[in-house]
């Protein structure tokens, strides 16, 4: 049906726009990058990364010791 097709367009875009991470886009959604939301998403990421990379050292560390 002509409905249910318009129905599932709208939910792949959807998808594609909003939930789906694009390598080309370092791993965003479009949506992210056209609202300008981007680079502080990427800097947050930065921010985990190097929290983690500290804990895993001190764990590492400590289990070595």
């Amino acid at each position: 049906m002509p409905g249910d097709l318009e129905a599932q367009i709208d939910a792949f875009v959807g998808y594609y726009n909003h939930q789906r991470y694009h390598e080309s886009l370092n791993n965003l959604t479009p949506a992210d990058v056209y609202t300008g939301r981007g680079q502080t998403i990427l800097l947050e990421r930065e921010k985990i990364k190097r929290r983690t990379m500290k804990l895993r050292r001190l764990q590492h560390a400590q289990s070595a010791a």
